[in-house]
């Protein structure tokens, strides 16, 4: 299926990050069956990175990530791996999705991507991150507080901010990308990050949820495509929240439970690239390829140039 979304969509994509490696307490990669998804990027012109996160066990782990940036030997043997498998498979940088990282490796975090770049950057390879959208310098929550939008933003290529999942699957019914909460993750990273190595995430799905909600439960995740069935099938009319600048709509389906649904359409991908403009940012990266949208490609067109590498 990867391979597919990038032949279908490449043409509009700079950059394509499939996800993910990940690392070893030893320094070493798992593998990804890439191959196909990489064929696709190079057919479109679309540059990938590789994608390393401290995933283990299904979920990000803070002390496999305390384990690598406390230890500077090992962190040159992940270099040296991440860079054969750039080599040896065509990638054009590196994209670091680290989450859940230890407060007190926020400085060890930095210095990791310094001695990241003092390698890569002499060979021609970009070096960028997945920050957390943080609102403030000092804001509280493991999620946060060792991503250094100032530093960073100093040291790497550009970020990725993840302006996305305010609505996720496990939480209450909610927009995924609610641009009034963009809208301040972007005010406070333009005063820490250049504007033209800021991208801002856009979701590209919708999700499903049973209501009135009760904790514990998981929306399903759903293509923006499959919503407008689901409001057709049902007779039920989409509603526009323009705080959010999203569509949504309510339903009960065959088994009489109520439901609540949440995606994206031309109008809120249209909200999403003003902001890009508004704010002279570098762009917009995508999360995730795997649901169709058709209508986000043609918006993205009359707003945009795609820049290839």
């Amino acid at each position: 299926m990867g391979r597919r979304r990038v032949f279908q969509t490449g043409s509009s994509l700079t950059h394509v990050l499939p996800f993910s490696y990940n690392f070893r307490e030893d320094g070493s990669l798992t593998g990804l069956r890439d191959q196909g998804v990489l064929e696709a990027a190079i057919a479109q012109n679309a540059a990938p990175l590789l994608v390393i996160t401290n995933f283990r066990n299904r979920k990000f782990d803070s002390d496999l990530a305390a384990t690598l940036l406390r230890n500077k030997e090992l962190q040159d043997k992940m270099i040296t791996n991440m860079l054969a498998v750039i080599k040896e498979k065509g990638y054009r940088g590196v994209n670091f999705d680290f989450e859940y990282v230890y407060p007190a490796d926020r400085e060890n975090y930095n210095e990791f991507l310094r001695r990241v770049v003092e390698r890569f950057r002499p060979e021609g390879y970009l070096v960028s991150t997945a920050l957390a959208p943080k609102v403030r310098a000092n804001q509280q929550g493991l999620l946060y507080e060792a991503h250094d939008y100032k530093t960073q933003g100093e040291i790497v290529d550009f970020v990725i901010l993840m302006t996305y999942e305010w609505g996720w699957a496990g939480g209450k019914p909610l927009a995924i990308s609610p641009v009034n909460s963009m809208r301040r993750v972007i005010d406070f990273a333009v005063t820490q990050i250049p504007r033209d190595k800021i991208v801002i995430g856009v979701s590209l799905y919708g999700r499903d949820w049973k209501i009135p909600w009760q904790s514990g439960t998981y929306a399903r995740t759903i293509s923006p495509q499959e919503a407008v069935r689901l409001a057709k099938r049902y007779k039920v009319g989409i509603q526009y929240n323009e705080t959010y600048e999203a569509p949504f709509f309510f339903y009960t389906d065959q088994t009489g439970q109520k439901r609540e649904v949440w995606f994206e359409d031309a109008r809120s991908v249209q909200a999403k690239y003003d902001l890009v403009k508004e704010y002279r940012l570098r762009g917009v990266s995508y999360w995730d390829l795997t649901y169709p949208f058709p209508q986000n490609w043609a918006v993205l067109r009359s707003n945009f140039q795609t820049n290839k590498l």
